[in-house]
């Protein structure tokens, strides 16, 4: 998943729209990255813990939406993606068919094939296009990236490990990550055992 398709660069949003709908694809700077097969079971189990933790706190996201892939976010002719899990707050970019235009916030759950794509290929385009706040979770490896813009660029990554809270930037919300991770943290656990005698 996620490997560069055997084409040629120069791909835009019209040629995507007419490519097999059993396949997914994404477009970055004219180059087809191929998304099939499905991700794995445990990648959109930390997908939906994300967006859970998001729908709980609306209040706190106000008028801006949530979203989940495949949802197409076409950036230009030349970069269209389906980010894991993403927010818009600027309504006029929500069609019937796409979202034109970038989030303000995106996660990317990353797999080892899309590892260096969220890394590279699509840190840069999120920069480039201004998206506000980029996280990137390596479920692999448990812990999590995250790129705040500064002055229209993202500043040294931010890591959290599994057994922290992740707090967004531009929405007060926190993630417990033990719990996206499907870990026990530390201390969290009843002491249900009696101690040993003496």
């Amino acid at each position: 998943m996620g490997q560069l398709a055997g084409k040629q660069k120069g791909y835009t949003y019209k040629d995507y729209l007419n490519w097999a709908d059993d396949e997914r694809w994404e477009i970055i700077d004219g180059a087809a990255y191929n998304m099939t097969p499905a991700p794995k079971v445990k990648h959109q189990r930390i997908v939906w813990d994300i967006c859970t933790v998001i729908n709980r706190n609306t209040e706190k996201v106000g008028d801006c939406i949530a979203f989940s892939a495949p949802t197409d976010v076409v950036l230009d002719q030349h970069n269209v993606v389906q980010p894991d899990v993403f927010i818009i707050c600027d309504k006029s970019k929500i069609t019937e068919d796409n979202i034109r235009g970038a989030p303000d916030l995106i996660i990317e759950v990353a797999s080892p094939s899309t590892e260096v794509k969220d890394r590279r290929e699509k840190k840069n385009l999120y920069e480039r296009f201004c998206v506000r706040e980029y996280i990137i979770v390596f479920p692999e490896r448990e812990y999590v990236e995250r790129y705040t813009l500064k002055e229209d660029k993202y500043s040294a990554p931010e890591i959290y490990n599994w057994d922290e809270v992740l707090k967004l930037i531009i929405f007060d919300i926190g993630i417990n990550l033990w719990e996206i991770f499907d870990k026990e943290k530390v201390g969290e656990k009843e002491e249900d055992d009696e101690p040993y005698p003496i």
